[in-house]
């Protein structure tokens, strides 16, 4: 064992990291999350629910919903919430960098889902991640071009009426 394995306790990890915005619709995350799994392969190892307070009932549920869908997927990632102020776009932001942050440098390639969020939060991180200069792998957006009766699981929603974007890859700044 070298001397650089002694002296370095911290083990970076190989992984994904997903950071979900919720906002109003519960469904509108979890179906996003789903989305993803299903037509972008990604299996991350963390995923971290931010919302704001009048929304922390919801983000119990959508944390058992991430964990249920996963397990349909084989794996199980460590899931936890953030609960933030309402409409506090600073605050926001701060967090949200703080997050990514942390785990880019913990060597997850980090993914932020802001179909659900609320337009402060999801500005605010945005803002904040961009500012901040963060690697940013993927920004995904769950694309409807009805909302008229999909507050159901999102293999029951017509694929015609749904597309998941990586706003990233959109732009190209990913391939």
């Amino acid at each position: 064992m070298s001397l650089e394995a002694v002296n370095d306790p911290v083990t970076p990890a190989s992984g994904d990291a997903y950071i979900a915005l919720l906002g109003r619709s519960t469904w509108a995350l979890v179906n996003a999350y789903h989305a993803v799994l299903h037509e972008k392969g990604l299996r991350p190892e963390r995923v971290i629910i931010v919302t704001e307070e009048p929304y922390a009932r919801e983000a119990s549920i959508a944390a058992e919903a991430i964990g249920t869908v996963s397990e349909g997927y084989g794996f199980a990632p460590a899931i936890k919430t953030e609960i933030l102020p309402e409409a506090d776009f600073v605050r926001a932001g701060q967090t949200i960098r703080s997050l990514a942050g942390d785990l880019i440098r913990q060597g997850f390639d980090v993914a932020i889902d802001i179909t659900s969020g609320r337009k402060v939060t999801v500005a605010g991180a945005l803002i904040a991640v961009s500012v901040a200069g963060l690697d940013i792998r993927h920004i995904y957006y769950l694309a409807m071009k009805s909302t008229d009766d999909v507050a159901k699981p999102y293999m029951m929603i017509p694929h015609q009426i749904q597309q998941i974007r990586d706003i990233m890859e959109d732009a190209g700044a990913r391939e």
